[in-house]
């Protein structure tokens, strides 16, 4: 969905919901939205938002991965008010939040882990009904497991893409992809709708007059 990130969720651009989300939380001196889009950064002005750099081009590709764009943010923010001790990544596209989900998802971390990440435990289950394709041609259950109930088996979850509380100096260190001291927060299936098709968008404009934003 081009442009998705500005698009109107419920009148209002999708953008809007995290930036307001964060101002629940700190002031806007602490708040970044790093994009290398002036239309992006001319939407966020509407609300009494300035960005302070739009993204390199470097960082502007789809190669480019969230550790470096967020190492880049921190970098552009350290030379204006000091160090930090942990990032919190809102992602723009799951504008679904409250807030005693970030409240409590806080309450989970601590200095000596590298993240703690919202989840959802998920339907599909490598030891029930999720198939790896093997050598032979023939599919086989992902991970082993003699399960004849999903009920039964390990719970397994997935990353909602709402709240990310990332150990800035675990970033400094390592990628995203390489943090091993990861600790769950678990958030409820309608508050874990992550915008990325169009499907997903019709789910969020028949959720929006449900939802209780932001805890009011």
């Amino acid at each position: 969905m081009p442009g998705k990130n500005i698009k109107l969720l419920n009148g209002k651009p999708l953008i809007h919901y995290s930036i307001d989300f964060a101002r629940l939380f700190v002031a806007d001196k602490n708040i970044c939205v790093t994009t290398d889009s002036k239309e992006i950064a001319e939407c966020v002005e509407k609300i009494n938002y300035k960005t302070l750099f739009l993204r390199p081009e470097k960082l502007a590709t789809d190669e480019a991965g969230s550790g470096e764009v967020l190492l880049h943010a921190i970098g552009e923010y350290e030379k204006r008010t000091g160090n930090y001790e942990r990032i919190v990544l809102l992602q723009p596209t799951s504008p679904f939040r409250l807030k005693r989900h970030l409240n409590e998802a806080s309450s989970l971390y601590n200095s000596t882990i590298d993240m703690v990440v919202s989840v959802r435990e998920s339907e599909a289950n490598p030891y029930y009904n999720i198939f790896e394709e093997g050598k032979d041609g023939f599919l086989k259950k992902s991970k082993d497991g003699h399960y004849s109930k999903r009920q039964d088996c390990p719970s397994v979850y997935q990353y909602n893409g709402s709240i990310y509380i990332i150990n800035a100096s675990s970033l400094k260190k390592r990628p995203l992809n390489e943090f091993e001291k990861i600790v769950k927060y678990i958030m409820p299936a309608e508050y874990s709708i992550d915008l990325d098709t169009p499907y997903d968008w019709t789910v969020a404009e028949c959720l929006t007059d449900k939802m209780d934003y932001y805890g009011r």
